[in-house]
This record gives structure tokens, sequence and C-alpha cells, in this order.
């Protein structure tokens, strides 16, 4: 009736407009809930890429230099102990035992009458060879033969067979000296010395020894004392057969002459 009010009814583009509006505010909700959860997803893989293998390759170079000092102070701090004969028979094992049959292992056998006395460190060069060579005088003054020597000395520089040569001279007094290097000294020349003279001693290094014997300039058949200079260090603490080209070049000798003649029992073997 004319004094009632009027309701108006509901607009349907209101509607809509409210729908519209209450979406927009779940889909900000929804992204505003969203977005931290996709962060916090992107940052965790990254810095467990990132960071992780950097810390294990810095741990991993750290222990390697850890390592190479722990050797060096190893063999500084360590007391030196004397080479015996087992110690180059379990080393002659070693390089040849995954190669060769057991009856070749066997040939390269030493018994324990091939070797002389070794050095117990308390030695010079000379006292040592005093004590092993007590006849050396006859030996020095029967022995005429060329292309060989009475005693050979192997080690592993020529700067150490220098020191050797010095070092030896209370026990060689006046019989004559042969430098078996290749630093300064052309293996024809050595071929030539071996050739004309008349040599007692040869020293040095198993490279230079072998080349020789190989083209026939040096016959070991006159020889029978063999020393190898086993237990000296050098500057890095290396032994002659701690360094690998020496120790190759010292088997290969052995095997293909110096062990033969020992078990023949012609040579003896001192480890000084």
């Amino acid at each position: 009736e004319g004094s009632g009010t009027e309701v108006s009814e509901p607009d349907p583009s209101d509607d809509e407009a409210i729908e519209k509006a209450s979406g927009n505010r779940t889909a900000t909700c929804q992204d505003s809930d969203s977005k931290p959860a996709v962060k916090k997803k992107r940052k965790q893989p990254t810095e467990c890429f990132l960071s992780r293998p950097e810390e294990k390759q810095e741990n991993t170079v750290k222990a390697k230099r850890r390592k190479k000092k722990k050797i060096s102070d190893v063999l500084q701090k360590s007391a030196p102990k004397p080479g015996v004969p087992e110690d180059l028979q379990n080393l002659l094992t070693q390089h040849f035992g995954e190669n060769r049959s057991v009856i070749e292992l066997e040939e390269l056998q030493l018994s324990d009458s091939c070797f002389l006395p070794a050095n117990d460190l308390t030695h010079s060069f000379s006292s040592y060879l005093k004590e092993i060579c007590p006849k050396w005088a006859k030996l020095r003054k029967t022995h005429k033969e060329k292309k060989s020597v009475v005693m050979l000395v192997l080690c592993s520089s020529a700067l150490r067979s220098l020191e050797l040569i010095k070092s030896m001279t209370a026990f060689k007094g006046d019989c004559r000296v042969l430098k078996l290097f290749a630093k300064h000294i052309k293996i024809k020349e050595q071929m030539n010395m071996l050739e004309k003279g008349v040599f007692h001693i040869g020293i040095g290094t198993p490279g230079r020894v072998k080349a020789l014997v190989e083209q026939d300039a040096l016959c070991l058949n006159s020889t029978k004392y063999v020393i190898l200079d086993w237990n000296w260090r050098d500057q890095k603490l290396r032994r002659m057969m701690d360094i690998p080209e020496i120790k190759k070049e010292t088997i290969d000798l052995l095997e293909k002459s110096i062990i033969k003649l020992c078990r023949d029992g012609s040579v003896k073997l001192g480890l000084f």
C-alpha cells in the first residue's frame, strides 16, 4: 500500500562484483601464502647444491696436503733401520711376483751365503769395505783383466758416486777407480777406458752400468763384490730403492747379470 517502503530487488551485477572481489581476495591470499613456500623450496636446493660440494672439495684438498706432510714427517722422525738381505729379497719378490712363475721366482732367490755382512749404520764406507774385504790388497795385485772391475758399487746419482769415492780413500790406497755414471761423461769415453786400462773399483749408477754390460764394454765375470748403497737418503729422504727409475734399473741389472753370478758363488752382495 502507499505508505509501505519499497524493497529493492538485488542487482545481479552487484553479486557478480562481490564474487569477483572475494575471488580476488582469496587469490591474493593464496598467492601470499604460496609465494614464501616457493621461495623456501628454491633456496634450499640452491644452498645445498652450491655450498656443500665446495666444502667437500676444500676438505679433500686439505686432506691431500696433510697426507703429503705426514709422509715427510714420518721419514724425518722415524729411526733409521739398516737394510738386511731379507729386504732385497722381499723387493725382488714384490717386483716379479705377479708376472713370474714359481720356477722363475725360485731362480731369483738368493741364499744367505750370497750376501756379505750388512752395514749396521756404525761404519764409514772405508771401514765397511775393510770389514767385508779383508784380503783386498791381494785381490788388487792379482787383478790384471781389462773391461772388468773387482768391486762394483751402485748408488743413486753421480753426486753420490763422487762422495763415495772421496770417503773410500783410506780403503782403496793406490788402486784405480772408474766413474760409471752418465753425468758429464760420455759412454764411449768409459768404453775406451775399460778397453785400454785395468781398473779395480767401479762406482756409478745402475743405468750406466747396465748400458755398459749390455754393450759388452764391462764384463762382470771377474767381479767379486757388488755393493748397493742401500741405506743412504738424499735431500728428499729417499733411498736408492725409493726412486722408481733407479729401482727399476737396479732390479734389471740384478736379474740379467748379478743374481746368476751370486748363485754360482763368484759374486758376493753387500748392503751399505
